[in-house]
């Protein structure tokens, strides 16, 4: 008798261990690593906060260096220990390749928002068909000209890159018979680094010539198209195109342009909001367009922008994996647009009235997103950095009139295939 109301008491207890409550989860912290810089920093901690206020969960933003390169030294260094001090990192456009081993495949647990970016962008990210980040923000390169200039002139913005060049020195010579003997046509980034190759990947895919390694994994920068592209870009130095070109990157390009001594100029995105500043010479008589493209080519623009990765070693992959979907949102990517200036990468914020009028330049860029080129960092992985250097030397002796087009795009091909045989 005793043991029966033993078993049955039990039981009882066995019950009500059941079906007591069980303890709240603890929340999780996810850190996280994006740019240290002024709005961009203020927009990324704000969201953070804001997916954590939704879930329950706090994120630790991670202080980085501002250099890219310093950066991406700190990022390897983490990774390659296997580090889980970040669990989402901010990461280039071009650095999918170089860390991919690293990353998480994130198309399973992103519910198909990646439909939604421009296909470039998701090709960008996309390294041995997994998906190893998710875009963010984008840039592409544009042509900003003088709109007081040419209507004085009577040109229209240039398609091609012939009619640049036959618009910029009309204008020049004006300019300069009129007294303004500073005047030039055309200037671009042409110092020897990786603003030289996105120019030069412009150039050649505008022409029909590539994109100097194609998706397979070949190298196809030696062929007449592209031997044309960089024909016509030489013959811009020293006519229309200031010798100094030489040694400008993007800002001494946009000093020479906003001090109202250039016609055209070839930038990035954010120049726009600095060209048109109070305190900028040429405010308001400047506008964008995509870029020329060569006779049998179309309109193009080197892609660039930032995207969010998970590390695989994450502690925590799944809630990281969601908070970069909630922050590579519509919701979110709108309001970094408005408040920050931040290029979307969703396909339906180019329509949205809100955006298109507060920045009159998205029209441009959505051309130019529809067909960007992306640089061939996810196919040649981590020797694309040697890639990008034999490419920006090799363009740069041409513009510098110590090589035919020719014959440098026939050593660089020797370069780069010399590179390919240890293994991209």
């Amino acid at each position: 008798m005793a043991r029966r109301r033993a078993a049955a008491l039990g039981g009882v207890l066995s019950i009500a261990w059941v079906l007591l409550p069980l303890p709240p989860a603890r929340a999780a912290t996810i850190s996280l690593a994006c740019s240290a810089l002024g709005i961009e920093l203020t927009l990324c901690t704000e969201a953070a906060r804001q997916w954590g206020s939704d879930t329950g969960n706090d994120v630790k933003i991670v202080s980085t260096p501002n250099s890219a390169t310093e950066r991406l030294a700190l990022y390897q260094q983490i990774l390659s220990a296997r580090g889980s001090d970040i669990d989402v990192y901010q990461i280039d456009v071009i650095w999918p390749g170089l860390l991919g081993d690293h990353l998480v495949d994130l198309a399973p647990l992103m519910g198909g928002a990646e439909a939604q970016n421009f296909p470039s962008l998701i090709e960008a990210a996309t390294v041995d068909g997994e998906l190893k980040a998710m875009p963010w923000f984008a840039d592409a390169g544009l042509l900003y000209y003088r709109a007081d200039l040419l209507a004085a002139y009577g040109a229209e913005p240039p398609a091609t890159w012939d009619e640049l060049t036959e618009t910029a020195r009309t204008v020049m010579d004006g300019e300069r018979a009129a007294g303004n003997r500073d005047m030039w046509g055309f200037v671009f980034q042409g110092r020897a680094y990786e603003g030289l190759f996105c120019n030069a990947l412009e150039w050649i895919d505008s022409y029909g010539g590539g994109t100097v390694v194609d998706e397979t994994g070949a190298v196809t920068v030696d062929n007449p198209e592209a031997a044309a592209a960089l024909t016509t870009a030489a013959g811009w130095v020293d006519t229309i195109t200031p010798k100094g070109v030489l040694n400008y990157a993007e800002e001494e390009s946009r000093g020479v342009f906003q001090s109202g001594q250039a016609v055209f100029m070839r930038n990035w995105p954010y120049a726009y909001a600095l060209a048109n500043a109070p305190e900028s010479q040429v405010a308001g008589k400047v506008e964008v367009v995509p870029l020329p493209h060569g006779p049998e080519g179309h309109p193009t623009g080197t892609l660039g922008g930032q995207l969010l990765a998970v590390s695989r070693y994450s502690n925590h992959p799944e809630l990281a994996a969601d908070l970069v979907r909630y922050l590579t949102s519509q919701e979110v990517q709108k309001r970094r647009a408005l408040e920050g200036g931040f290029n979307p990468t969703i396909e339906a914020l180019y329509d949205d009235p809100d955006l298109k009028a507060k920045l009159p330049y998205l029209e441009a860029m959505a051309e130019t997103f529809a067909h960007a080129v992306a640089r061939p960092s996810a196919v040649t992985k981590d020797k694309y950095n040697r890639v990008s250097n034999a490419v920006f030397n090799a363009v740069h002796d041409v513009l510098s009139g110590g090589a035919e087009p020719e014959a440098a795009l026939g050593h660089l091909a020797g370069e780069l295939n010399r590179i390919k045989r240890r293994g991209w």
